[in-house]
C-alpha cells in the first residue's frame, strides 16, 4: 500500500523508449554504464546550473562501436549551439575528454516548454529560490500548461515552504491524471529548490493525452497561440462576451455590451479609430450662408472680366 512508482519507469520499454540505446559485452556493461551518468551530470551541471541556463530536459545516449551519440532536448537550441556552433564544439570536445571516445552530439528542440514536466519543475524551483509566493507560483504554472493544451497536471512541493519552521507538502491538481494506464502519455519531472532556509522538493505530473491521439507539436504549439490571443482580447477593456469580459468595464455593475460601448466611447485611448469615426459622423456638416460680400474667387472673376472690358474699349 502507498508504494509510488515513476510514471516514466512504469512505461519505459510499453510506450516510452530507454534513455539509452546500446548493446555491450558484459566486462564492459559496467564501464558504459558510469560513462552514460558522467555524461549526464556533466551536461546537466555545465548547461543546466550555470549560464547559459539552456533549459535542458533530456539526454538521450546511442552507442556504436567508435561513437557516442548524444541527443539534447532543449528549449533553447541557440544558447547550446552558440555563435557558428562554438559552443557545442566546446562541449563536443569536453565529453570527448571525459569519455576518451568519439562524440557526437545532436540538439533536439522543445516547441512548447509548458507541457514538459521536467521544464515545469525547473521554472517552479527557480522561483522559489527567489523567494516568490509559493501558492501563485503553482496556481500560474498549472493554468500555463492546461492553457498549453494538456488534459491534466499535478504540482507537489515539501519542505520549508515560506520559510515555517515546519516542513510540509502542498499540492495542486487540474484535470485527471491517469497513471495506472499505460496507453496514457504522462510525464514526470522531479527537482530540488536549495532555498536559503533548505531544499525543497518539487514533482510535476503532466498528462498530454493517450498515445498516438495528441496532436502534433506544430497543433500544440498552434492551439497555445490561439490561447494566448484569445486571453488577451479578454482581458482587453470592453472586450470579451456579453458580460464585457474579465477585467472588461462592461462587466461592472452589469452594463454588459451597451457598457463596454459607453466606456469605449467616454476613454480617449480605446478604440481611438471608431471613437473618431463616431465624432464624424455626428458632427454636422457645415452650411454655406449667404452673405452680401463676394467671394474672394468671384471677386477676381469680376476683376478679370472689369479689365478685358476696359481694354476692348480702348481699342476701340
Amino acid at each position: 500500500m502507498g508504494q509510488k512508482v515513476s510514471p516514466i519507469g512504469f512505461r519505459t520499454g510499453v510506450t516510452i523508449g530507454w534513455k539509452s540505446r546500446w548493446f555491450a559485452p558484459k566486462s564492459n556493461y559496467g564501464e558504459f554504464l558510469v560513462e552514460d551518468e558522467k555524461i549526464r551530470r556533466y551536461v546537466d551541471s555545465r548547461l543546466n546550473r550555470q549560464p547559459p541556463y539552456a533549459a535542458i530536459s533530456g539526454i538521450e545516449i546511442e552507442r556504436t562501436r567508435e561513437e557516442v551519440k548524444v541527443l539534447l532536448k532543449t528549449a533553447r537550441p541557440g544558447l547550446v549551439i552558440g555563435p557558428k556552433g562554438a559552443e557545442v564544439e566546446k562541449l563536443k570536445n569536453a565529453l570527448e575528454d571525459l569519455t576518451d571516445r568519439r562524440v557526437n552530439i545532436n540538439i533536439l528542440e522543445i516547441r512548447n516548454p509548458d507541457l514538459d514536466a521536467m521544464l515545469v519543475a525547473e521554472g517552479i524551483a527557480e522561483q522559489l529560490k527567489r523567494r516568490a509566493s509559493f501558492r501563485r507560483t503553482l496556481k500560474q504554472r498549472c493554468d500555463a500548461t492546461m492553457q498549453a493544451g494538456a488534459k491534466g497536471v499535478k504540482v507537489m512541493i515539501a519542505g520549508r515552504l515560506g520559510g515555517a519552521e515546519m516542513s510540509r507538502t502542498e499540492m495542486q491538481i487540474r484535470g485527471s491524471i491517469p497513471l495506472h494506464t499505460l496507453e496514457a502519455d504522462v510525464d514526470y519531472g522531479f527537482t530540488t529548490s536549495f532555498t536559503t532556509y533548505g531544499a525543497i522538493g518539487v514533482k510535476v505530473w503532466i498528462y498530454r493525452g493517450m498515445f498516438g491521439e495528441q496532436p502534433s507539436e506544430e497543433e500544440q504549439v498552434a492551439s497555445a497561440a490561439m490561447t494566448r490571443a484569445r486571453r488577451r482580447r479578454e482581458r482587453a477593456p470592453g472586450g470579451g462576451g456579453p458580460g464585457g469580459g474579465r477585467g472588461g468595464r462592461g462587466g461592472r455593475g452589469g452594463r454588459g455590451s451597451e457598457g463596454a460601448r459607453q466606456a469605449e466611447t467616454q476613454r480617449p485611448g480605446g478604440s481611438r479609430l471608431g471613437t473618431a469615426q463616431r465624432a464624424r459622423e455626428a458632427q454636422p456638416e457645415p452650411q454655406e450662408s449667404p452673405s452680401s460680400e463676394p467671394q474672394p474667387e468671384a471677386q477676381a472673376e469680376g476683376e478679370n472680366q472689369s479689365q478685358a472690358e476696359t481694354g476692348g474699349e480702348a481699342q476701340a
